[in-house]
């Protein structure tokens, strides 16, 4: 039996795995998707004092408290950020880092430099007079959708569980100095239909961290695979277990 720990992206909660957890588990996995901070159940906590650190914090106690260990660590979209620094302070528990479509850090960048446009979203808040916190994206025709998301029930859902991003969490540093994060085995997974204009991923280096040749999967859908492709998605995370 392997664990699990499936941590959502931006404005998104840990409802939007619930396709995929009792996949995984009827496979004879533990399966743990938290919401974060600010998400969720947790939707009233939201702040402007909510941050990358606050989500980091939320795993790295999540692992330690209910003593996870050869954990296989899903981050999807900006929960790249957040499984890379939570790894980095507990490398031991951690068994394989998965980047679900998601942002890879170098240490010290934030979002904003994994994803230059993310700026944009920023100050578009600031003029608005949002300030602190980012809505949701906006729906956009097939087949961009919402987050790649483009049948109406499925949208509809999605919609209910989304939050405002607070900025906090674009713009603090992750901090990977932790020699042992780098033997962490990684593979990334890639959702290659629909991606909106002006997002750019980076290419994946030809050797891991570790020395290993990269792992690259790709599913053709939209962002959000967990709700369009969880049966080809749960596929490939069991080739991991």
């Amino acid at each position: 039996m392997s664990t699990y720990l499936l941590v959502h992206g931006a404005w998104h909660s840990g409802e939007c795995w619930e396709r995929v957890v009792p996949l995984l588990a009827s496979a004879g996995h533990r399966v743990v998707a938290p919401s974060l901070t600010g998400y969720g159940d947790k939707a009233h906590l939201l702040g402007p004092d909510v941050g990358l650190d606050t989500h980091v914090d939320d795993i790295v106690r999540l692992i330690t408290e209910e003593d996870l260990t050869d954990v296989i660590l899903v981050g999807h979209s900006y929960a790249g950020l957040v499984i890379s620094a939570a790894a980095n302070r507990v490398p031991d528990g951690i068994a394989h880092l998965v980047y679900l479509d998601a942002m890879v850090p170098e240490d010290g960048e934030s979002a904003v430099d994994v994803h230059p446009m993310t700026r944009a979203l920023i100050d578009r808040a600031a003029e608005s007079g949002i300030g602190w916190r980012i809505p949701p994206m906006p729906e956009l025709p097939p087949p961009l959708g919402l987050f790649g998301v483009t049948d109406p029930a499925d949208a509809a859902w999605l919609r209910a569980m989304l939050s405002d991003q607070p900025v906090l969490c674009l713009v603090q540093p992750v901090r990977l100095d932790n020699p042992a994060v780098r033997t962490i085995p990684r593979t990334h997974i890639h959702c290659v239909a629909g991606v909106p204009e002006g997002i750019e991923r980076r290419p994946v280096p030809a050797i891991q961290p570790n020395g290993s040749p990269a792992q690259v999967w790709e599913l053709q859908t939209g962002h959000d695979c967990m709700i369009t492709m969880p049966a080809e998605l749960t596929e490939l995370l069991l080739k991991l277990g």
